[in-house]
């Protein structure tokens, strides 16, 4: 492979790359074992002569391995930015570039135009956060191969995010912004693997669907279409077990609205993991690649159709928590919820966004004078007074998914027998302590784990055996239920 000459813009990103980042690939972590990988190597070494050409004053590499909040994207803000293959058996080999903190200032600024947070990681926020503001292997291993071929240039390493397309999609535009805004040639590499599950040995174990997600990447990025790439099913990538979609999409986002020139320089699964290598070189103005303004209207109009058709206990939790939020106020119960006006029982309400837990508060038995009335008290406290959680805020109402499960009689169960962790919930209880765990949860898979998790959360030691056990059944209602 020969360097090719591109033809692009004098200053802002003037390349990109993706890197895969697994340790063994640098020698003197996987000695003779990095030969099985001699693919992905030579590919790491090509894209590494194509950024020395690029001549860039600074590189900005995005990580899945970099401390991740649930809420911002972290960039670190140390002067000078340091680590090493210590972890992994060569603390010899030690890397360290000179931080762009003009750039830092400039992406923090475009990231909260677009209505988006981040956290400068510097040792002592670091330290507060219980985390490090040392480099990561998702930064150290591409890093490597330009250092290897004489890149010196400046750095600015930052993580990927736990964020929705559209978001993560303006983040890479913001990305693309500061750096024209700085008048510096910039180089952007996303790194990350993909599949982790491509063969039985693999890492994260075998999934027969995994090389599908790797194939339907691969086809994306050498058309370098990024509709193709958005629309990868979620259950496939969830299947995959990947750590590279998140930095892609943000790669993409950074060429929004412009013509991008492709190359796939390598692809290999040695160890059940996928290590892909490409080059992408930014072109002119193409307005029919400007999408990122699509993407929000798409979510807009997405969250428009969910609320037509949702639940009328669904639709009473959100008008409650938004009424509350905004107003201080709780709404009156509608007139039109037929047998929950009547009926009394233990409600639990359950916020979700972006597909992580954002509050989840309920009652075992009613303590109000119906569902309904159990629903508007049980969803603003599970917005506001989780303790897990900070108070919901105005701006995030739009992001939240709901559901609420109206909770059977409990019922006492002699042993783990009469559990069913789908169908059943279960209360643990020892003295004046009880811990409750919701059935059909994500992740509980036996009856074991279903009552670990509800002695924990009750206090009770793991082997403390005598305890009491209760099941009951839910109807649960969701953002996407039936009328």
């Amino acid at each position: 492979m020969e360097a090719t000459n591109q033809t692009g813009p004098e200053a802002g990103i003037v390349m990109a790359g993706v890197s895969p980042h697994p340790p063994i690939i640098v020698p003197e972590v996987g000695g003779a074992e990095a030969e099985r990988a001699a693919d992905t190597s030579r590919a790491l070494q090509e894209l590494a002569r194509r950024v020395k050409a690029a001549q860039p004053e600074t590189v900005i590499i995005i990580s899945p391995h970099a401390p991740v909040f649930r809420d911002a994207t972290a960039i670190l803000g140390e002067p000078r930015l340091e680590g090493s293959f210590s972890a992994f058996g060569a603390g010899q080999v030690k890397l360290a570039r000179e931080n762009d903190l003009e750039l830092v200032q400039l992406i923090e600024e475009e990231i909260a135009r677009a209505g988006q947070m981040t956290v400068r990681l510097d040792r002592e926020t670091a330290a507060r956060y219980g985390t490090t503001a040392a480099l990561d292997h998702g930064v150290l291993v591409p890093l490597y191969y330009l250092d290897k071929e004489g890149v010196q240039s400046k750095l600015v390493a930052m993580a990927m995010a736990f964020l929705p397309q559209e978001e993560l999609y303006a983040l890479g535009r913001a990305i693309d912004a500061a750096a024209r805004k700085s008048g510096k040639r910039v180089v952007l590499i996303a790194s990350g693997d993909l599949s982790h599950r491509l063969l039985p040995e693999a890492p994260a174990g075998y999934d027969p669907e995994a090389k599908r997600f790797d194939q339907a990447v691969a086809a994306a990025i050498k058309k370098g279409d990024v509709a193709d790439l958005l629309n990868i099913d979620p259950n496939l990538v969830e299947r995959a077990g990947e750590c590279g979609y998140r930095p892609l999409i943000m790669l993409f986002g950074a060429f929004d609205g412009r013509k991008v020139e492709p190359e796939v320089l390598s692809y290999e699964g040695p160890f059940g993991v996928g290590y892909l290598v490409a080059s992408l070189a930014p072109g002119g103005a193409d307005a029919g690649r400007a999408v990122g303004d699509r993407l929000f209207e798409r979510r807009a109009a997405k969250i428009r159709e969910r609320r037509a058709g949702m639940h009328p206990l669904v639709a009473l939790a959100r008008e409650t928590l938004e009424s509350f939020v905004r107003t201080g106020r709780k709404p009156k119960v509608p007139d039109d919820l037929g047998k929950w006006l009547g009926e009394r029982a233990g409600v639990f309400v359950s916020l979700k966004k972006h597909g992580e837990l954002r509050g989840c508060i309920g009652t075992i038995e009613p303590t109000t004078a119906s569902v309904a009335h159990e629903i508007i008290q049980n969803a603003v406290s599970a917005g506001t007074q989780d303790p897990r959680f900070d108070p919901v805020e105005p701006e995030e109402l739009d992001e939240l998914d709901y559901s609420v499960d109206v909770l059977g009689a409990a019922e006492p169960i002699s042993g783990l027998d009469e559990l069913d962790p789908e169908r059943y919930g279960v209360i643990v209880q020892k003295g004046g302590r009880s811990g409750l765990l919701l059935p059909h949860l994500e992740g509980i898979h036996s009856a074991e784990q279903q009552v670990s998790i509800a002695k924990q959360k009750a206090g009770i030691s793991p082997h403390e055996k005598d305890v009491r056990l209760f099941r009951f059944e839910v109807v649960r209602f969701r953002d996407d239920s039936a009328r």
